[in-house]
């Protein structure tokens, strides 16, 4: 699949809870308004953005595409989305996976993915690259400390090598890639060290490939960019991680400062990532767009958008993230944003042709 002038599209749904899970959901809205989803060649995501890639995945198959735009798309993504959004889950698989032998709080998310999305489709079940989507979900490995890739045809990590036979179930993919520690991580995915090829010369490698433990995408990249930059030649970004919070008063015992200086440690990397990117769009070196949850629509300058910066629109980065059930004001505000957001990045960032919305996907919850 491409763009009718011949280059391939990707985009990158970033980490964030429901918050990123919703915001998403608006840019992919919007992309399939305009024609584009259906042109999609690479999606990759992390944690919030993972839970509506697969969704996406799951139904792939079954959208009607014409002319890159799906027709159900809202009863195929957008409901099903919106639904699981308004339950919570987090206190539920926090509290079970502490009370449960032998079980993690991971584990018990893996569950409610299985039976309110995915039921037990595997990632070999979901439509083939090519004529379709790269789909690629991303965990960190607690182990190599480097990113692993959850994708239709293989399984991966640059320490581990490749594994292009092991069957992993959608949902525990998802669940991996939203572990975030220490609540729901970790997921532990038990593999057969022979199925594997490549990778380093480690000396413990066929125990690694055996068992390994992993949490969170964000951990190591929670825009999920590093298998979309080099390998499309439009790249999308959709970024709802939340902005780094000052505070007076932090943890100053020898157990809970741990918690602060690992929100430190990937604030730093993601911002270093978002300037690389920016820069190298800046630069012409990339091509594409990124917007974020805090983006102002005054960074546009006199671009037309379907909305202006408002005090709703700017409170909507501080959404806790979470996967507690969301109001539906919530939703249809998250959704609008980045719907609103992603149109006027196509135009004015990515400098596609797309024509101005006129009705918002979400009416009753306008910004």
């Amino acid at each position: 699949m491409m763009l009718t002038d011949g280059r391939t599209l990707g985009i990158a749904l970033s980490g964030g809870g429901y918050r990123a899970t919703l915001f998403g959901l608006g840019s992919l809205w919007r992309l399939n308004d305009a024609g584009l989803l259906g042109r999609l060649d690479r999606v990759t995501s992390v944690s919030g953005g993972s839970i509506l890639a697969g969704v996406l995945a799951h139904r792939w198959s079954a959208l009607a595409f014409e002319g890159g735009r799906a027709s159900n798309f809202v009863q195929l993504v957008a409901d099903p989305v919106r639904a699981f959004c308004s339950r919570g889950i987090d206190i539920e698989a926090g509290v079970l996976g502490l009370l449960t032998p032998f079980k993690t709080a991971g584990d018990f998310l893996a569950e409610r993915y299985r039976e309110d999305l995915f039921g037990d489709t595997t990632l070999k079940d979901l439509p083939v690259a090519g004529d379709n989507p790269h789909f690629i979900f991303y965990a960190t490995n607690m182990q190599t400390g480097r990113s692993f890739r959850f994708r239709q045809d293989m399984i991966a990590d640059y320490m581990l090598g490749i594994s292009r036979s092991t069957q992993v179930d959608l949902a525990v993919a998802v669940a991996a890639s939203s572990a975030f520690p220490p609540l729901f991580s970790p997921v532990v995915l038990q593999t057969d060290p022979d199925s594997w090829s490549e990778g380093r010369p480690l000396p413990a490698l066929e125990s690694l490939r055996r068992r390994i433990v992993l949490a969170d995408g964000g951990i190591y990249d929670n825009m999920g960019l590093e298998s979309l930059v080099d390998n499309v030649d439009l790249v999308l970004v959709s970024d709802a991680g939340a902005p780094f919070e000052i505070e007076e008063s932090p943890w100053e015992d020898n157990l809970l400062q741990l918690g602060r200086v690992r929100d430190i440690l990937i604030d730093q990397t993601r911002a270093l990532r978002k300037r690389w990117l920016i820069t190298d769009f800046e630069a012409k070196r990339k091509h594409g767009a990124y917007w974020g949850i805090g983006t102002r629509m005054a960074a546009y300058g006199a671009a037309p958008s379907m909305t202006a910066d408002s005090p709703t629109s700017q409170a909507l980065e501080d959404i806790p993230t979470r996967l507690n059930a969301f109001k539906p004001a919530q939703q249809g505000h998250l959704i609008n944003w980045g719907y609103a957001l992603c149109d006027v990045s196509l135009r004015e960032r990515a400098h596609l042709t797309a024509p101005q919305p006129t009705a918002w996907p979400v009416p009753e919850w306008p910004l």
